[in-house]
């Protein structure tokens, strides 16, 4: 789990930890996570541009943009052709290839598709 530090007024201090002392939060890094996670269900647009910005800076994969974008890949791949950044290809770590290959079982095809194209023509 990262760490950060941060700075905040003094009354956002004593209201975190009020709020702890009341029970509300297990702990001042609770109170924290859960802001932040409730800020970006509630902003999708910075969610999104959040995603794009670091699969641009090369610091995710698509898979990873996608899950953070909480869309699907191909999705994630539309938004950042909208936002003219490039798709890379290939896979760039041993986790890469396990995603990719977790998400292709993940597939569904429909067999009488593939059975009319090995048919063979009279």
């Amino acid at each position: 789990m990262a760490r950060i530090t941060g700075s905040y007024p003094d009354d956002l201090d004593l209201l975190i930890e009020g709020a702890v002392e009341a029970g509300v939060f297990g702990g001042k890094s609770d109170a924290l996570r859960e802001f932040v996670r409730e800020y970006f269900e509630d902003h999708e647009n910075e969610r999104i541009a959040a995603a794009v910005a670091l699969y641009e800076r090369e610091r995710i994969t698509l898979g990873d943009a996608a899950r953070l974008a909480a869309v699907d890949r191909w999705t994630m791949r539309d938004i950042l052709r909208e936002h003219g950044v490039a798709l890379r290809v290939g896979l760039a770590t041993e986790d890469d290839a396990a995603y990719e290959v977790e998400a292709a079982t993940e597939l569904e095809f429909d067999d009488t598709d593939l059975d009319d194209e090995d048919t063979p023509e009279k």
